[in-house]
């Protein structure tokens, strides 16, 4: 593994915190198979990760001493540790899109963008709903808790799809990502259950984190799109030998990552849903062995 690892768990919850330390410098300029599409499309979607990272960090810390939570012992612990792996996936993310960038790659420039248009939706939202009684915290944690299981979904899909795995070809960025899909699966239900303890688990929670889903995947989509045209563009790549790579690799019905997110995607409207009724235990612990984790 390209990266030097130290294992934590001071907080004392049921998963611990790795600080990581990837070496990107040798990360060739079309990482991903050598495909520009594939290449970019993980691009786009990792000049999300800086911004958004720190969106969850905040949407939960501004709620975690909520009387309804804050002697929740465990719940605490869950939290703290939460935090300590999105800090580590928003260093890393920051490190290889540092080294994209080297490439003439203007992923600084989308980083921002991300940044612009979270703080744009969340204001937004919240003049929005605030005759109904909705805060600002609500709309933060409402959108958290719908990300997070974005995240958690491909993340489950890039650690089962073999197709995807075959074409990880750089060491160093696929572990990143295992890493990274890991974690994503291990804390899935932290943002989720102090949504639920806040705010309860009635109808009008119901309502408000399913709109949130819906609101929150049709922004990531048109965003992540855009990005990914603009990287394509920009690179003189936007071609469609590009684009037929992205539509197996994201939308292909027997290989795509976006695709086979859709059962579990919709699982998050099911009233009485939990994140871990989707179980991911017995592949996380053969995805840990594997890297050493």
């Amino acid at each position: 593994m390209n990266a030097k690892v130290k294992i934590t768990n001071r907080a004392g919850a049921s998963f611990p915190v790795r600080r990581m330390n990837f070496n990107f410098e040798n990360v060739p300029e079309y990482w991903m198979n050598g495909s520009a599409g594939l290449t970019h499309f993980m691009t786009a979607l990792s000049a999300l990760f800086p911004a958004g990272e720190q969106f969850f960090i905040d949407s939960v810390r501004a709620v975690r001493y909520h009387p309804a939570i804050k002697d929740n012992e465990l719940l605490q612990k869950e939290i703290s540790a939460f935090i300590g792996q999105e800090a580590m996936h928003t260093q890393e993310h920051v490190g290889f899109n540092a080294s994209a960038q080297k490439y003439g790659h203007d992923v600084a420039c989308l980083e921002q963008q991300t940044d612009k248009v979270i703080q744009g939706f969340r204001k937004t939202a919240a003049i929005l709903f605030k005759p109904v009684g909705v805060t600002q915290e609500m709309i933060d944690l409402m959108g958290t808790t719908a990300l997070e299981h974005f995240t958690a979904t491909i993340a489950s899909q890039l650690l089962i799809n073999r197709h995807i795995q075959e074409l990880m070809t750089d060491e160093t960025m696929s572990t990143m990502w295992y890493w990274h899909a890991i974690e994503e699966n291990e804390h899935k239900a932290v943002a989720y259950d102090v949504f639920e303890g806040v705010f309860g688990t009635g109808v009008k929670a119901y309502l408000a984190r399913c709109g949130s889903l819906i609101a929150a995947m049709a922004t990531l989509f048109v965003v992540q799109s855009y990005f990914v045209l603009r990287l394509l563009k920009q690179d003189n790549q936007l071609n469609l030998k590009a684009l037929k790579d992205i539509y197996v690799y994201g939308y292909s019905p027997s290989k795509g990552i976006i695709t086979g997110m859709g059962r579990e995607m919709l699982a998050y409207f099911k009233p009485g849903f939990h994140p871990n009724h989707l179980d991911t235990v017995s592949l996380l612990a053969n995805w840990k062995a594997k890297l050493g984790l």
